[in-house]
């Protein structure tokens, strides 16, 4: 009776120690979907990231799950959440605040920060890469992988035009001339690519910038696509390759612009910083990278992903999400990633950091997205963005193949976009 009595007792402690050992091996699970839209080993560097967080972090488990473009990433995300098995957070669009608003999909981080700390850390990110991530004063979107349009040029091709390869065009006058002696007469060399689909509407909205007009407000309601330096802006774009014929008339392909650059097929090509990393690796020519030139101003969009955390994640989810945000957007870790990629570092501190001090002062062309930010403004957002970017882009593209004028397009568009909007004002 003694020894059953023995047994029982240890066998009552050892289910306790396993109890205990479970409870202390408890994980919160995160599912965290992210895009690629430049191509790369990014899902590497992610990977690496998380597992680097998991590491500090024992009771947390992520499940980094790539998802393709942005596009794509929204749209599982989304999928996910109609399923019942929703992702906890994601990097997405940081256009997409709107839709994802409107599907009551998004938290507020500023629901979610609890510290003196947390909230200092809501605000230690450039503003021109917060206006798409704040609305009513709330702030839904965390800066991630961010960029600017920046204009990439072959210093070499310049050399042979009898260009200073130093001194890359710095208005719309320049680029126009310089990209004619760039441009060969056999075809070989284009003097500049500007691409016309994929992100449309972001070039575009560069262009209209420049010529010192926005296409929407900050309350996502309203459009200006027939404001007049909106169109004379379109009407630009256009005469590039139709009048001037310094790049190929009618569209230009995103995914492939990058590829005919580094094969010396245009000699300038206006894409994003996301893909300083890769041209720096694979350029076999010396190259340059310099800021949009001015028409009226100088201007760019911003671009690229933010971090959201979703309505139906648990408090404690929602927590550990935070958690895994604030190790990614590390000063560090962002000055990390931007070296890593191209994309730029999210705040002022990143680029304290020796990581990017060193990288800038041994390769400058890293820090021309950053200081671009001065001439900077949101990404075009609205609600019904989805829409709303269709009528534009296929506006965009109508006036660059010919089929209509860059006035009758806009103004298409525009109509288009009042009849949208009407309901959410």
């Amino acid at each position: 009776m003694k020894f059953i009595k023995n047994k029982l007792r240890n066998v009552a402690v050892a289910a306790g120690i396993s109890l205990l050992s479970s409870v202390a091996m408890a994980e919160t699970e995160l599912t965290m979907y992210y895009p690629v839209a430049v191509g790369g080993a990014l899902t590497k560097t992610v990977d690496k990231m998380v597992a680097g967080f998991m590491s500090e972090n024992p009771d947390i488990k992520v499940n980094a799950i790539y998802a393709g473009n942005y596009n794509d990433a929204r749209v599982k995300a989304l999928a996910a959440m109609k399923s019942g098995q929703p992702a906890q957070l994601s990097v997405m669009f940081s256009i997409d605040i709107f839709e994802l608003l409107e599907l009551d999909a998004i938290v507020a981080f500023d629901d979610v920060v609890k510290s003196d700390e947390e909230k200092a850390w809501l605000k230690s990110f450039y503003p021109s890469l917060m206006e798409n991530g704040v609305t009513n004063d709330k702030t839904y979107g965390i800066p991630f992988q961010r960029s600017t349009i920046v204009m990439y040029y072959n210093k070499d091709a310049f050399k042979e035009a009898g260009l200073d390869p130093e001194k890359p065009p710095a208005t719309w006058d320049e680029l126009r001339d310089v990209s004619k002696k760039l441009t060969k007469s056999d075809g070989s060399q284009w003097g500049l690519m500007i691409p016309s689909t994929g992100y449309p509407y972001w070039m575009f909205s560069a262009l209209a910038m420049q010529n010192d007009q926005v296409l929407m407000d900050g309350s996502g309601v309203e459009t200006y696509f027939d404001n007049p330096n909106v169109v004379e802006a379109l009407s630009f774009w256009r005469d590039l390759g139709t009048k001037h014929k310094v790049m190929p008339e009618g569209t230009i392909e995103w995914g492939t612009l990058r590829q005919n650059f580094l094969e010396g097929k245009t000699a300038m090509m206006w894409h994003s910083t996301g893909n300083l990393t890769t041209v720096k690796k694979n350029a076999k020519f010396d190259f340059g990278v310099a800021m949009l030139p001015a028409g009226k101003r100088r201007g760019t969009p911003t671009g690229g992903g933010n971090f959201y955390i979703f309505k139906s994640a648990s408090a404690e989810e929602r927590a550990a999400s935070l958690k895994l945000i604030r190790y990614m957007t590390d000063p560090e870790r962002s000055a990390s990633w931007s070296v890593a990629t191209g994309y730029m570092g999210i705040s002022p501190d990143s680029y304290e950091t020796d990581t990017l001090k060193n990288y800038v002062k041994e390769f400058p062309p890293a820090a021309v997205a950053r200081d671009q930010l001065e001439f900077a403004t949101a990404e075009f957002s609205t609600f019904q963005a989805g829409r709303i970017r269709k009528g534009l882009d296929d506006a965009i593209q109508a006036a660059l193949i010919g089929t209509k004028s860059p006035e009758d397009a806009l103004g298409e568009a525009q109509k288009a976009a009042n009849r949208v909007l009407k309901a959410y004002k």
